[in-house]
């Protein structure tokens, strides 16, 4: 019986979810009951597969409403009533237009005007389809009203947004925060009505008693209305299904492609890959994933033709299909990839491709799909309310000074000490926290569908110009939606920049081929990077973490990597397992340890799990889980379907099989907690290679072309590590580093030979404006002859040419700094009128004789600090404390258990925090010679001896030592103080 009900997508209105709102219904005895958000549709997916458990009729629509204006409220009769409705949203909503007053005429859709709104317009005449809505308030005046005698237009319209006191109270401060404005000014007509709740079925009923058509009219309507979508196991898949113009034409192309490229891959394919190969061609045709594996290589082939790197990875890259006709470049076969977890009969989705592309051309392959294929949007995600932001908004709202709101949402208060203000801020920041407080788009997901988007959604038109959906990842997978994952990166610019770099800084070497990873993966030198922890800029292999790990493990082979890609994250470490890994790997008669039966299933990794195709295994041939059920673990893991009952009785089934097999129960509970620990962050063997692949490239142009490899990854936005860091390990690299030069210089970095000179992005006071007509003009009309020179071709106020002058842009002339500031100054006028255009004539430009004005070294390093960020020299060079007896970063393993003192520069700081809650903090840090050394700041020295920025630092601890690598355990650390800014004393 209602017909017009909100749940908190409803974004800053409605007060509780969709299943809360279902779970009211019940409580109520309502049988049918009507989802209408206001201008969204994100929670009807969800409120259709969630009623079901709820025995409750679902009916779904949309309150279309101008701000807090309520129009109409339009009901679906089918599904593709929910389109139509669907489709006229998303006009209005990618327009930015106000909605109509009227409702449009379309089928399978019926509208519902409020008493009042139809009284304000006057509206005589109604469609087959229009009815009008009389709220419980409205009753009373009905009988005053014409319309009562509408009689088969009437219909009960109790709108549904609170429960209680406290709801109404969230909602009203919900509607300050949209509207941006005090609680105390929040205007009346911003707000639901205090008695816009859901009283009982019978209640309801009750107060129509005087009026049973209206009763009757709504029962009709409501019964009319007939929504059904597939969920769970019930679901089929909703992409795009056919390629070219059937199925069997598909799969005849998809033969083809492998048949043509077959060769390609294996020179001489073995009776192993023809029969992984016809396994998996008869499976993906079974599954019904032909169109799937076509459109995943369509993508890639636009990508290729147009000279992009891509990478594919996701449990895809276990397929040797994939590797055949190149969505991926990991082969299977190579790596004993599982091919259960990529793909098996018990699983409806898809496997997933996440394709990478750089970051710049990301956007043009996503306009191609978009163009390239018919029913194709975005897929969303919700940004909800966090708690800190959220007290800061109720602060706002509740009118508290800056000061009262900063100590609230640092949690830095005393709870005895609050006002009452104060304690309902953060009484409501409690409530509201998780409420979804705008749409945005996912990371990488893109829907390529058989029907018409709208069919399933209203859609946004978020700044980058797709349509996005108004739903997310969770719900779209159960309705059987699958995304295509198209990820943007920075390590594939970084590879496909270093070989255009290359080209032109060494044009009289051959072109590179970056795919010959096999030729990668056997080169000793490259190996000794991995092994040597001197990775710096490589693509997933560069972090401290990454590095440590590395060199514990002695990796120094593809093999490795991969496995390290995959211990390295946080589940895996997290179970204890990374360790245990690690001693298996470094002393072979430890593996004789592992559980014989573990050690079966899995003896590539010595019996412990390190990918998700291991949760597979152990569910599979350890508890006799069927591959099904197995899948619903690993789902269940990856935080997506956490609750579901499914998931819950799959973890029954495995005890209780464990017992079965007559494993004692300690044995059981071990294994099921690593599942458990570390199921959600593992990798699939296949990403995991994938991105080892991607780490090869990268570490092969590190090795061969470091200078310009360490351009592009500057250029590229760096990566864990600062630019300065980059620009150290460039001159580590033997790169001559130059400041920004007029002559030489671009936006970017560039390179000449072995001299990096740096790009004008770097100087974070200078305008674009200023850099694009410094560029210009030099490109146009040749290098600059001088200041005077520059000052009459390029247009530019004294505050940007000062910057300029203070970086030693000017340094070709062979005059000193200071003494061209001066010259500026005077020839540019010191009244800060900035020139707009160039000169038509050259003026005569005056010689003024100035007195010898000298720049130091100092005070060079006190500029670019300034304007760059960070010194051109060395730290150490200005440092004015005196350096005692110490050690070197290289001879650390010498002095093991031992305390020394070292001195290195700020590299890279984290905290971590303990089992016991307290706060760690891990360090990098180069010494004199440029060596890295890490150190571990336990609980009792972290806030007694803080890392406060860069700069030099005394490091005095306990050198420890774990499988070869060496840390220092910190027990005291001080930042040396650096030669005073000369600037600053005159």
């Amino acid at each position: 019986m209602y017909t017009n009900c909100h749940s908190y997508y409803s974004l800053r209105y409605g007060t509780f979810s969709e299943v809360e709102l279902l779970k009211l219904a019940k409580e109520n005895g309502v049988t049918t009951l009507a989802l209408t958000d206001i201008n969204n549709t994100s929670a009807c997916l969800n409120f259709v597969r969630q009623s079901q458990a709820f025995n409750i009729k679902p009916v779904i629509g949309i309150d279309f409403r101008n701000g807090a204006k309520q129009l109409y409220v339009g009901l679906a009769g089918t599904n593709l009533g929910f389109q139509e409705l669907n489709s006229f949203l998303s006009g209005y909503e990618h327009s930015k237009m106000e909605l109509p007053e009227l409702a449009p005429v379309l089928k399978d859709t019926y509208f519902i005007y409020p008493l009042e709104r139809v009284m304000q317009l006057e509206k005589e005449e109604f469609q087959d389809n229009e009815f009008i809505g009389v709220s419980v308030a409205e009753l009373k005046k009905l009988p005053f009203s014409n319309y009562k005698s509408y009689t088969n237009k009437l219909v009960i319209q109790q709108q549904v947004t609170i429960r209680n006191k406290r709801d109404f109270n969230a909602h009203r401060l919900l509607r300050a925060i949209d509207n941006n404005t005090l609680l105390s000014k929040l205007q009346k007509t911003e707000e639901c009505g205090e008695h816009d709740v859901m009283l009982s079925e019978n209640d309801l009923r009750n107060l129509y008693t005087e009026y049973p058509h209206i009763i009757s009219n709504t029962e009709k309507l409501l019964d009319s209305c007939h929504i059904n979508f597939a969920f769970g196991k019930d679901r089929v898949s909703q992409n795009q299904s056919i390629y070219l113009n059937s199925k069997e034409e598909d799969y005849q192309f998809l033969v083809k492609l492998c048949n043509d490229n077959l060769h390609k891959r294996y020179s001489k394919p073995d009776a192993k890959v023809k029969t992984r190969l016809e396994t998996e061609l008869k499976t993906i045709r079974q599954m019904d994933f032909v169109s799937y594996f076509l459109i995943n290589y369509d993508i890639v082939s636009y990508s290729k033709s147009k000279g992009y790197v891509h990478v594919g990875r996701g449990s895809g890259a276990n397929s040797i299909v994939a590797y055949i006709i190149g969505i991926t470049d990991v082969d299977p076969i190579e790596l004993d990839l599982y091919f259960e977890r990529f793909i098996n009969p018990f699983r409806a989705s898809p496997p997933d491709f996440d394709i990478d592309f750089s970051w710049k051309e990301r956007e043009d392959v996503t306009n191609y799909i978009f163009k390239r294929f018919k029913n194709v949007s975005l897929l969303a995600t919700y940004n909800t309310f966090k708690y800190r932001a959220v007290v800061r908004e109720l602060g706002k709202v509740f009118g508290l000074p800056k000061e009262e709101i900063d100590k609230l949402s640092a949690d830095k208060h005393g709870q005895n000490k609050l006002d009452d203000i104060s304690q309902l801020v953060l009484k409501y920041g409690d409530l509201i926290k998780g409420f979804p407080n705008h749409l945005s788009v996912h990371s990488c997901g893109v829907l390529i569908l058989d029907k018409p988007i709208h069919y399933y959604s209203a859609t946004n038109l978020p700044p980058k110009g797709f349509p996005t959906v108004q739903f997310d990842m969770i719900i779209a997978e159960d309705v059987g939606v699958f995304k295509f994952d198209i990820l943007g990166q920075r390590g594939l610019a970084k590879i496909k920049d270093t070989i255009d770099i290359v080209k032109y800084n060494r044009p009289e070497l051959p072109s590179i081929d970056i795919t010959q990873v096999e030729k990668f993966k056997n080169d000793p030198n490259i190996n000794a990077l991995l092994k040597q922890g001197k990775a710096i800029g490589a693509y997933y292999v560069e972090s401290p973490a990454m590095r440590g790990l590395m060199q514990k493990l002695q990796t120094q082979d593809y093999i490795g990597l991969v496995a390290a890609s995959s211990i390295i994250r946080p589940g895996v470490s997290g179970s204890g397992m990374k360790k245990e890994f690690i001693i298996r790997q470094r002393y072979p008669e430890k593996r004789k340890e592992a559980n014989p039966i573990l050690l079966e299933i899995m003896p590539e990794t010595y019996g412990i799990m390190v990918y998700q195709e291991d949760v597979l295994k152990v569910a599979n041939k350890f508890a006799g889980l069927d591959l099904g059920e197995a899948d619903v673990l690993r789902r269940g893991m990856s935080g997506k379907f956490r609750s579901r009952a499914e998931f819950t009785a799959v973890e029954e089934k495995f005890i209780n099989n464990c017992k079965a097999r007559g494993y004692p129960d300690a044995l059981t509970f071990e294994v099921w907690n690593q599942i458990k620990s570390f199921a959600g962050y593992a990798f699939a063997k296949g990403h995991s290679a994938s991105y080892a692949v991607e780490s090869y490239q990268s570490l092969y142009l590190k090795c061969y072309f470091p200078l310009e490899f360490m351009v592009a990854v500057l250029n590229n936005g760096g990566g864990f590590y600062s630019p300065e860091h980059y620009i150290h390990e460039a001159r580590m690299c033997g790169g001559i580093i130059e400041a920004p030069c007029i002559n030489k210089s671009e936006h970017a970095n560039t390179i000449s030979g072995k001299t990096i000179y740096l790009g004008f992005g770097y100087l974070k006071s200078l305008e674009m404006l200023t850099i694009k007509r410094l560029l210009t003009e030099r490109q146009f009309n040749g290098r600059f002859k001088s200041l005077d020179d520059f000052i009459d071709r390029v247009p530019i106020s004294i505050e940007q040419l000062t910057i300029l002058i203070r970086i030693d842009a000017f340094r070709f002339t062979k005059q000193p700094k200071t003494e061209l500031l001066w010259q500026a100054i005077f020839k540019l006028n010191a009244h800060k009128a900035k020139t707009t255009q160039s000169k038509l004539f050259k003026p005569k430009h005056k010689q003024f004789n100035l007195p010898s004005l000298k720049t130091t070294w100092v005070e060079d390093a006190y500029d670019q600090m300034e304007l760059l960020g960070f010194p051109l020299c060395n730290y150490f060079d200005l440092v004015s404390d005196t350096f005692y007896n110490h050690i070197k970063a290289k001879t650390m393993n010498l002095y093991v258990n031992k305390i020394v003192l070292l001195y290195g520069v700020l590299v890279n700081t984290r905290f971590h925090k303990g089992s016991n809650g307290k706060r760690m903090r891990f360090c990098t840090f180069v010494d004199q010679e440029g060596n890295y050394f890490d150190t571990v700041h336990f609980y009792n020295v972290v806030e007694k001896y803080p890392i406060n920025g860069l700069g030099v630092y005394a490091c005095c601890g306990k050198i420890s030592e774990e499988f070869g690598f060496c840390s220092v355990d910190i027990q005291w650390t001080k930042k040396l103080s650096l030669l005073p800014d000369p600037r600053a004393e005159t």
